[in-house]
């Protein structure tokens, strides 16, 4: 066997452990973040809820247009006209009085009854609520998919430590197993099965620290954080949550059902008679009589009355009824989709659970069968084949655990979402 080979590759082997070493020990020193840190950035951040936050403030201000539309509009205006007649050509003058000239202040009032104002307020605070609900709904989404993603990267996490020690346990066994070897208790054969477990190991820890670095990017991403460093997460923690109300869901649907009944009352007060008044004053003249006596003033009122229009105003409200038979159908699928969704969700948590405490116990043991190996494999009394066995059972288990309680953690998260 070859040992200035095998002294060389292990040489570029610790080289590449003392560099990936030294990234995480300048990953350890960078500040701890958690959830709430990268839900709190999310909100912050999110262009959409801006969006809905100008929205609503768009909306306060069509409130105060529609107050203001029945306050009296005043005006100004102004008109001239000349027509002149050459040679007996041009306009008739018994039509155009040859020159004419206005300046008048118009003051216009449309009256209408409080309960129409109040009517079409209420439309526009109906549009704020669907606003409300809409940045509430798109806040439950981003924190639901940053909290997912965060699990996901801290499991990576996870995953890049455990194979560092694993790949640590191996390297030391390694050094005892080499000794052995050369004692001839083992076989130089055994010895490379070793090594090449030992490399394996070693690219599986490489591989899990690229795909942290790719999980955490993403979760950046989508909280909108502009940062190229992988800072250390902790533990995420969720508790299921015991709220059994579920109003915020269903809640949209009452807003639906609000503005349907709006608008049948809009279309009520659409088809009732509308009058308003309107005054005038300034100067208004043709210049053809006493010109400088054309200054004065005028007051009026309009009136209209809806008689017949083809049953239009049935048909709207119609056209409403099926739309609130529609919500309805909706809103009651939802909420039994909903009651499925949540005992689903908690069935499969407790399933999680049950799992979870069957992977701990088997991992207990599989720890302690590699303790016994490991004692016995520095005396030469077992096989090197029946080590990597155990370490490979060890491997899987964790593993296992690892992806039990994301599962279970996303489901909690899942359920959290749902349960509202």
């Amino acid at each position: 066997m070859n040992w200035d080979l095998l002294m060389g590759q292990f040489k570029k082997y610790y080289l590449l452990l003392f560099f990936f070493a030294g990234s995480y020990q300048l990953k350890a020193q960078l500040p701890v973040r958690n959830l709430n840190y990268f839900l709190d950035e999310g909100v912050k951040r999110s262009p959409l809820l801006k969006d809905y936050r100008n929205q609503q403030q768009s909306n306060r201000i069509d409130s105060m247009r529609i107050k203001a539309g029945y306050l009296p509009q005043v005006t100004a205006s102004s008109a001239g006209m000349y027509a002149p007649v050459v040679n007996g050509y041009g306009y008739d003058k018994v039509l155009t009085n040859g020159q004419s000239l206005e300046a008048l202040l118009n003051v216009n009032y449309n009256i209408a009854s409080k309960r129409n104002i109040n009517n079409q307020l209420e439309g526009i605070r109906l549009q704020s609520d669907s606003l409300k609900f809409a940045a509430g709904l798109s806040v439950l989404d981003l924190q639901k998919a940053i909290a997912d993603q965060y699990i996901t990267a801290f499991a990576s996490q996870l995953q890049a430590s455990f194979n560092l020690e694993v790949y640590e346990l191996l390297k030391n066994e390694e050094q005892v197993l080499k000794k052995l070897t050369r004692s001839n208790v083992y076989k130089q054969v055994d010895y490379l099965t070793f090594l090449v477990t030992l490399q394996q190991q070693q690219l599986q820890w490489k591989q899990a620290g690229l795909q942290l670095k790719n999980d955490y990017s993403t979760l950046n991403y989508l909280t909108g954080i502009l940062d190229t460093v992988a800072h250390p997460l902790e533990e995420p923690i969720l508790q299921p949550s015991t709220l059994t109300e579920n109003t915020f869901f269903i809640r949209r649907f009452g807003i639906d059902s609000a503005k349907i009944e709006n608008q049948r009352r809009s279309i009520d007060f659409s088809y009732k008679p509308k009058a308003g008044i309107y005054a005038n004053g300034g100067y208004n003249s043709s210049f053809v009589y006493q010109p400088y006596r054309n200054f004065g003033t005028s007051v009026g009122f309009t009136v209209s009355v809806p008689i017949y229009d083809g049953h239009q105003k049935k048909m709207l409200l119609n056209k409403l009824t099926i739309a609130q038979r529609t919500s309805s159908t909706y809103r009651d699928f939802f909420v039994n989709q909903q009651a499925q969704q949540l005992a689903l969700i908690r069935q499969q948590i407790a399933d999680q659970n049950g799992l979870y405490q069957q992977v701990s116990e088997q991992i207990k043991f599989t720890k302690s069968l590699i303790q016994v190996d490991s004692r016995l494999l520095q005396t030469g009394d077992i096989r090197i084949a029946d080590f990597i066995i155990a370490i490979n059972n060890y491997l899987s288990a964790q593993n296992l655990l690892r992806q039990t309680n994301i599962n279970r953690l996303k489901l909690v998260n899942q359920l959290n979402y749902w349960n509202r």
